[in-house]
């Protein structure tokens, strides 16, 4: 354990990101998840908008880089059947 104020501000700080992180990314799993597991192409692509918004956030808030961030959305769309947006 840190004895020193800085040391001790970036645990604090990483305890936070961590959990916005967590939260984040297992977000865009469940959202992956249900355009994986849906009956049927169109109900895919109802799912997809909602999808590229929470990709993009996370990319947005550094939580994914943004070229990964590209290549889910990439991934997910040519799954759905939907252009990437």
């Amino acid at each position: 354990m840190p004895s020193h104020k800085s040391p001790l501000k970036r645990m604090r700080q990483d305890k936070r990101k961590r959990a916005r992180n967590r939260s984040v990314k297992s977000a865009l799993k469940t959202a992956a998840k249900g355009i994986r597991q849906a009956p049927n192409a169109a109900e895919a692509k109802k799912l997809m908008p909602e999808a590229a918004s929470l990709i993009d956030r996370a990319a947005k808030k550094n939580v994914i880089h943004w070229r990964t961030a590209a290549r889910m959305k990439s991934r997910l769309a040519r799954r759905a059947g939907a252009p990437a947006s």
